[in-house]
């Protein structure tokens, strides 16, 4: 027996007998009918079972193979209704714990069956289409897919967050927090290049944008620097809203995401350094923005995304290059979207041996840890970029969601690791 997707029966291309298989949705009896609401990951049908006792002992979530009939009725969700001939079970359901009204704490217990539900499915859609669009974009412009290792026995953006492991024997090993460093070798071979993986940092953050285990996409490129490197990010933010808008239009609409405000974003995004965001904000000079600040910036401005840039040194990562107009400033910048704040982080990073070496003394980090790194400095150093794009967060804010927990399957913060 060859089975259908229901989205084809949905989209009018089969008009006559059909097999389908999926789960039960929603049920209902009517005296002699029992309406059934089947799904597959392709959409949701109706299905009229008259006469059919497996239809009547079918639970919710019970898996279920049919044979029917399609007919056009504009009464029934998406205008289509199977009058079913057959039902076998192929899985009966215990009843189903999760119903409407329940705690976000409940339902992020029960993530492995809050899958199945058609928020979460429209949000692990939509962020697949994140992932295609992401490597699409750099494909096209002749990127590399690089892929760095997670084990690594120094740090990038920080000891604090740094989730050291046991390694053998080793002592001072840790999860990956960026592939950054080891990115940068990669360039002076194959010039640009792009990841997606998995990165691990033991925020102390409760925030609705925190996560211990989390997804970046990012990218490093030669001969770039901190001007190319922001066009770049807005072109790349642009081409992914434009591709969401396409492909999604179905999950949009069910999580009711106003996509005019996505239309909305044209380039160029606002650039404002760090110091005129502090008077913006009434902050004095050296104080540390916090989430909230980031988003009260973002609704004070009212002009859509914010580049956040000349950063003072001391508030970020050693081998961020420094402003040479300004010393006490490095050349990076935060991308920050309306309602969600950060979402990218970027710079051009140190190129001169001489300056990297200071570095690593200003933050206390011992040169021996870094040798292979400082190495690259030696061999043909160049200019260079690049960024680190948090895909939770960008799917928060694609999807128009309140908490980045929903934007990956399993999530994994200081106090959850189960299920």
């Amino acid at each position: 027996m060859t089975f259908s997707k229901i989205s084809n029966v949905l989209e009018g291309k089969i008009k006559d007998k059909v097999s389908l298989r999926g789960w039960v949705y929603r049920k209902r009896d009517q005296k002699a009918l029992v309406f059934i609401m089947l799904r597959d990951s392709s959409g949701v049908i109706q299905l009229a079972c008259k006469g059919i006792p497996e239809a009547e002992v079918a639970s919710i979530e019970s898996s279920i193979e049919i044979e029917g009939v399609v007919k056009e009725d504009k009464r029934a969700p998406g205008g289509y209704e199977i009058q079913v001939s057959k039902i076998k079970i192929i899985g009966l359901a215990e009843r189903f714990p999760i119903a409407k009204d329940q705690s976000e704490e409940f339902l992020r217990e029960q993530r492995h069956l809050w899958l199945r539900g058609k928020r979460m499915t429209s949000l692990m859609k939509i962020r697949a289409e994140v992932f295609k669009a992401f490597r699409q974009f750099h494909y096209d412009r002749g990127y590399i897919e690089f892929h760095s290792p997670i084990f690594t026995p120094s740090g990038a953006e920080g000891g604090s967050t740094l989730f050291e492991v046991k390694y053998k024997d080793k002592e001072g090993i840790f999860l990956t927090q960026t592939w950054q460093l080891y990115a940068e070798a990669a360039i002076f071979g194959l010039e640009k290049i792009f990841t997606i993986a998995p990165t691990f940092r033991a925020e102390k953050s409760r925030t609705r944008r925190h996560l211990s285990e989390f997804w970046m996409a990012e990218m490093e490129a030669a001969w770039m620097d901190h001007e190319e490197l922001m066009s770049f990010e807005e072109e790349l933010i642009i081409y992914i809203i434009d591709h969401i808008i396409k492909t999604c239009k179905t999950e949009l609409e069910y999580l009711e995401r106003d996509v005019k405000e996505l239309t909305k974003v044209k380039k160029p995004f606002l650039r404002m350094s760090y110091s005129e965001a502090l008077k913006t904000l009434g902050k004095k000079k050296g104080y540390d923005l916090t989430d909230k600040d980031e988003r009260e910036l973002l609704d004070k401005v009212g002009k859509g995304p914010i580049f956040l840039t000349q950063f003072p040194r001391d508030m970020k990562a050693f081998y961020m290059k420094v402003d040479p107009k300004d010393s006490k400033t490095v050349k990076a910048s935060d991308l920050l979207m309306p309602g969600m704040g950060e979402i990218i982080g970027g710079s051009e990073r140190i190129s001169d041996p001489k300056e990297l070496e200071e570095s690593l003394k200003i933050f206390k980090l011992k040169k021996e840890d870094y040798g292979w790194y400082m190495d690259l400095r030696k061999y043909g150093t160049v200019p260079h970029s690049g960024f680190g794009l948090g895909v939770e967060r960008l799917v928060v804010w694609l999807a128009g969601i309140d908490h980045v927990m929903d934007a990956i399957a399993f999530p994994r913060t200081m106090d959850r690791v189960y299920p």
